[in-house]
């Protein structure tokens, strides 16, 4: 599995974006796919993921109201909306899946994840 992500950029505070994860190579529809971030100087961090079975979400306490992770299964594709942007929320983002569906404790833990994306930098800066 590849997985491919963008849609970063340069946006201002309260501002939105949306970030694409494409995967190519076998259909993720059941897998679990997730979002963390990485910010300078910082340790890799969980933002969000959803699972392929059920389709359960969990957020971080960080981004909880502001971001929204979805999937279309027929582009197999995830997306993850970014809305009410901080500066705090300036990092590179990742976006990784794996083929089981783990409980919500083990969902938030980046070594749970098989695969990854090569990540896309958000700036938020006025």
């Amino acid at each position: 599995v590849q997985l491919q992500a963008s849609g970063g950029g340069l946006v201002q505070p309260g501002g939105s974006l949306r970030l694409s994860c494409a995967a190519s190579g076998r259909t993720v529809s059941g897998y679990t796919v997730g979002w963390f971030r990485q910010a300078p100087g910082k340790e890799r961090e969980f933002v969000a993921a959803k699972r392929g079975s059920g389709g359960n979400t969990f957020y971080s306490v960080a981004v909880k109201g502001r971001f929204t992770i979805s999937r279309d299964n027929a582009k197999n594709t995830a997306y993850l909306q970014m809305n009410s942007l901080k500066p705090e929320d300036t990092a590179v983002y990742y976006c990784a899946a794996d083929p089981r569906s783990w409980i919500s404790g083990e969902i938030r833990n980046a070594e749970r994840y098989e695969y990854w994306g090569q990540g896309t930098l958000v700036t938020v800066s006025s």
